[in-house]
């Protein structure tokens, strides 16, 4: 298996210390990646195998098949917003404000078409405070888009909530401190797999307040929810420290880094 990545690296929007573990990982598993790489075209003969063809013409070696996940594009193309003083960005995705109203006033625009996060409950939940708005009396609903948890189901899963610690260090400067474990998880201890799981917080000031958590491992994916509510109510770094880990699990190395 081969991936050819547009970009300098997977999955940009996390944190670059997790997804170069990622990449890692799959090279393990005999998953070549290329990154930086402009792929113009396919080729292929009738009965002949694939091959895929960068900008300069050059051709990758020949695969069965080929899959695409090039991202989504907002299906806003043939609306004549602009006669109806909806604005768009270059993109084509709608421009909309914190409280998902369009420049037109009495549009309203809500999920993936919104340049918003691309995710189908926060998509579900920007609807029904839209509604909550306009037909049940609550003023000031409004979805907040801060702290959103999202996990990408690769292998291992990879999964996020709140700031990198890039977007962090733009946000708080120096103010800014961040504890890393990579451990081999009890899945694989048995078998020697060279698979790691690493795991990262990201905390500001002097109270530690954790702003970011950043989890890649086996069961990533089911342990973050509840650790998503933890950082939406504002725990500090202290709070994961006098928690007793449950032991033997993955989970318990969020509550032991140090």
């Amino acid at each position: 298996v081969e991936m050819f990545v547009r970009g300098s690296r997977l999955l940009d929007s996390f944190d670059v210390e997790l997804t170069d573990e990622l990449a890692e990982n799959l090279r393990q598993h005999g998953i070549r990646c290329h990154f930086a790489h402009a792929v113009a075209a396919l080729e292929a003969g009738d009965g002949e195998p694939v091959r895929v063809l960068d900008r300069s013409g050059q051709a990758s070696e020949p695969f069965d098949s080929v899959l695409f996940a090039t991202g989504r594009a907002p299906n806003s193309d043939g609306l004549a917003l602009g006669d109806a003083g909806v604005a768009v960005d270059d993109e084509g995705f709608i421009v909309v404000d914190a409280f998902q109203d369009t420049r037109a006033g009495n549009v309203h625009a809500v999920g993936d078409v919104s340049s918003r996060l691309a995710l189908t409950p926060v998509a579900i939940a920007a609807a029904r405070r839209l509604m909550d708005r306009l037909f049940g009396a609550q003023a000031g609903a409004r979805l907040d888009y801060e702290g959103v948890a999202t996990v990408v189901f690769s292998h291992p899963p990879l999964g996020k909530v709140g700031l990198t610690e890039a977007e962090a260090r733009a946000r708080h400067g120096d103010a800014v401190k961040t504890y890393t474990t990579r451990f081999r998880p009890m899945l694989h201890a048995l078998a020697d797999s060279p698979q790691r799981s690493l795991f990262k917080l990201v905390c500001v000031g002097e109270d530690e307040r954790v702003v970011g958590l950043h989890l890649l491992g086996e069961g990533a994916d089911e342990m973050l929810q509840g650790f998503a509510v933890a950082i939406r109510q504002g725990i500090r770094k202290r709070d994961l420290d006098e928690t007793m880990a449950i032991h033997p699990t993955s989970a318990e190395e969020v509550v032991l880094m140090r």
